[in-house]
């Protein structure tokens, strides 16, 4: 399990303190902090306000609301460095001052017409203006987005007018993660004779990353890390983000209607309650990657484990003993509510999987595998498919069977597609499936057509769950990148790594007895993989396994955004649209 305490929302809120809040110790005074929609994000994923008002700031403000003037105190602006935050900024300082000085931060490099504008109006109330490189989301320890999920549109439809620009801001993105991390890795992308976009966003992401270590602050240029990235495309696994995965993590975002992370459940007294999945909770840190088999029978353990510690060993009730059991209520109260929000959670799933999902498993792994569980071959996978499709399931479970039964054949002919499509009763809405051809992924194929699989690395002695037999072919990439096994023809160097880099072997002379903690991996190296369209939770859990089996190479996984087997066939579905406006990053979160 990855090490909270030195997870990316650890790094980030470090590098806010070393550059933020080391300016704001150097006066007394009481500060006021104004955010934009973004920085508020970022920062509520790394801090909490008790956190804040340790260092002095006493508010915190939307940058965009109107706001009294407070003109005793200070103000931290921490901001994208876009024209529509500037000119808020520049509006409260331009007739008549808000406050009595302006610290201001950019999450990344500001042009210079909004500098020089800044200037021109501000200039005697800025007393600190810099770019602390960080326009990235730190989703988990070792999960990152761009906080982008338009970004799938602009990129992979036929319409999109903004594609260039997505990947450029995709690339800055990039850059600032790898300059928070102090990597300089080497890059290189996965090869696709049909799809350009991998190749594109490794080269810019390689020339923006040496201009940057180019203008390092120190003056020296900084040479490359024990660092590699990989750049690879949605479409080269398709199976993956459509599965129904029976982890805890990846069943529940997929079952169960679970927005911004916040679970609403009603309790046992039938009153409204909702708790936040994120590594706050250390049971759900603990379980989130476990089978749900596991799951289901860990939790009524824990709830009965603490229900016996309350209880007397020997009976007797004293004062001192009521007084030890007053003093442990808060905690063991807390303890308890903890565990019964993944009671009702791993319930709720589990109630779910005995409804329909279980019978739709067993087909769906056959047909990603290509063999049943004795590791038959399918020979006909529409014997598979059949029995889901003339089942009552709903429209989206049968639109996913039949493209696993699509990407199992890598595509099927336009005549089987057209009953498949009126089997699913989706005439109207054939874009679910057709527009997969968009990410590049064989759905019509004609009879000369010759798709070639990638070879698959042999798990056939793993001990897995037979409906979870699946593995994320990203899996196997971490793998032979950390065995430094991958071919160079399907994975060319956009830029070399240091020659000692072979994620394992290389460092691992160098390793202590048992690197179980970041900090004592730091001697190792980093792989650090990003997708883009979109990541699914079962392709995270990969980084977090790679890492836990190699420890001495932490895998980092990041994309535009994280999705759900319905949010991408929603997002497929809708790539036929027209052109949509474009967003810049603040004008986005507040949509």
């Amino acid at each position: 399990m990855a090490d909270i305490q030195h997870g990316l929302k650890r790094i980030v809120w470090k590098r806010i303190q070393d550059t933020i809040i080391t300016d704001c110790r150097k006066s007394e005074i009481w500060k006021v902090l104004i955010l934009d929609p973004f920085t508020t994000k970022l920062l509520s994923s790394c801090c909490k306000m008790s956190d804040l008002m340790s260092e002095k700031i006493t508010i915190v403000e939307d940058l965009f609301k109107s706001r009294e003037p407070v003109l005793e105190m200070k103000a931290i602006y921490f901001m994208t460095p876009t024209a529509k935050c500037v000119e808020a900024f520049i509006a409260d300082f331009k007739h008549k001052p808000k406050y009595k000085a302006a610290y201001v931060y950019f999450t990344d490099y500001c042009p210079d017409d909004l500098f020089n504008n800044m200037k021109l109006h501000c200039a005697k109330y800025i007393r600190v203006c810099k770019e602390i490189n960080m326009s990235f989301m730190p989703q988990e320890a070792q999960v990152f987005t761009c906080d982008n999920p338009k970004a799938f549109k602009s990129i992979y439809s036929p319409k999109s007018q903004d594609k260039k620009k997505t990947l450029e801001t995709l690339a800055d993105q990039l850059v600032t993660l790898c300059a928070t991390l102090d990597e300089y890795p080497g890059v290189r992308y996965k090869k696709d004779n049909n799809m350009e976009n991998a190749k594109t966003l490794a080269e810019l992401v390689d020339s923006k990353l040496a201009e940057h270590y180019e203008l390092d602050d120190s003056g020296k240029k900084k040479g490359k890390t024990q660092a590699q990235l990989l750049i690879v495309e949605r479409g080269f696994d398709p199976v993956s983000p459509i599965l129904h995965e029976l982890t805890y993590q990846a069943m529940a975002y997929d079952l169960i209607d679970i927005q911004e992370d916040t679970y609403k459940y009603k309790s046992k007294d039938g009153s409204e309650k909702q708790a936040l999945l994120n590594e706050d909770d250390m049971l759900w840190v603990k379980l989130r990657h476990k089978h749900i088999a596991e799951v289901s029978e860990q939790i009524p353990k824990m709830v009965k484990e603490i229900s016996a510690s309350k209880k007397q060993p020997d009976g007797k009730i004293t004062m001192s003993n009521l007084a030890q059991m007053m003093k442990k209520m808060p905690s063991f109260r807390k303890q308890l509510t903890e565990k019964t929000v993944h009671l009702q959670l791993a319930e709720d799933c589990m109630q779910q999987f005995s409804n329909n999902v279980e019978k739709l498993c067993k087909a769906e792994q056959d047909l990603a595998v290509g063999a049943d569980v004795d590791g038959v071959k399918v020979k006909d996978p529409m014997r598979t498919l059949l029995p889901v499709l003339l089942h009552p399931y709903s429209t989206y479970d049968k639109i996913r069977a039949v493209l696993l039964y699509i990407f199992s054949l890598s595509g099927t002919t336009d005549e089987n597609l057209n009953k498949l499509i009126q089997h699913v009763k989706i005439e109207d809405e054939r874009e679910f499936i057709l527009n997969w051809k968009e990410l590049g992924v064989p759905i019509i194929t004609s009879p000369s057509f010759f798709s070639r699989k990638p070879t698959r690395r042999d798990r056939s002695q793993d001990q897995t769950y037979s409906l979870s037999r699946w593995t994320p072919v990203i899996k196997d990439v971490m793998e032979d990148a950390v065995e430094n096994k991958l071919d160079t023809k399907e994975w060319p160097h956009q830029s070399e790594c240091p020659a000692a880099w072979n994620g394992s072997g290389a460092v691992s002379a160098r390793q202590k007895h048992k690197a179980s903690t970041q900090d004592e991996r730091r001697g190792g190296s980093r792989l650090i993989i990003f997708v883009i369209g979109g990541i699914s939770f079962s392709e995270m859990r990969s980084a977090y396994e790679v890492t836990q089996a190699v420890k001495s190479c932490e895998v980092i996984i990041g994309s535009s955004h994280i999705l759900t087997p319905t949010s991408l066939l929603d997002d497929i579905k809708a790539l036929s649209n027209g052109p949509m406006e474009t967003f810049t990053i603040e004008e986005r979160s507040n949509a």
